[in-house]
């Protein structure tokens, strides 16, 4: 049997193993994704430092204007909304953290139209 059983403990566990691996810097910062029950937040940060570059999330005002659900439709927008503001930041390659999340649905939409948009992983 495993030893961690809840979905919870799954994906932080997945989530440790990635962070041994990856980093992020100034010049590179690591592109943080957390998908949580209701919503979906981004972060661009810089591991040395500890500080965060840019950031989106489905809470923000231009995502509530595209009037989209928070699927796989609303993670496209979100992903190119995110680009955009890495981009603003002086953003243009980065180190995708997919947070312990499996690379598919609304994670894959994300990183697609972010990769469109111009960034590159």
């Amino acid at each position: 049997m495993a030893m961690y059983k809840t979905k919870k403990e799954k994906i932080r566990r997945r989530h440790m193993r990635i962070r041994k691996k990856i980093s992020g810097s100034a010049s590179i910062p690591r592109f943080n994704v957390h998908v949580s029950a209701n919503h979906i937040y981004i972060q661009f940060i810089d591991d040395v430092s500890g500080r965060t570059l840019a950031a989106a999330s489905s809470l923000d005002p231009q995502f509530k204007e595209a009037k989209v659900g928070k699927g796989v439709a609303g993670a496209e927008i979100l992903g190119k909304l995110a680009a955009e503001r890495a981009m603003q930041a002086g953003i243009s390659a980065v180190v995708f953290d997919r947070g312990g999340f499996r690379f598919h649905g609304k994670v894959k939409a994300l990183a697609d139209s972010a990769r469109k948009t111009g960034l590159k992983f």
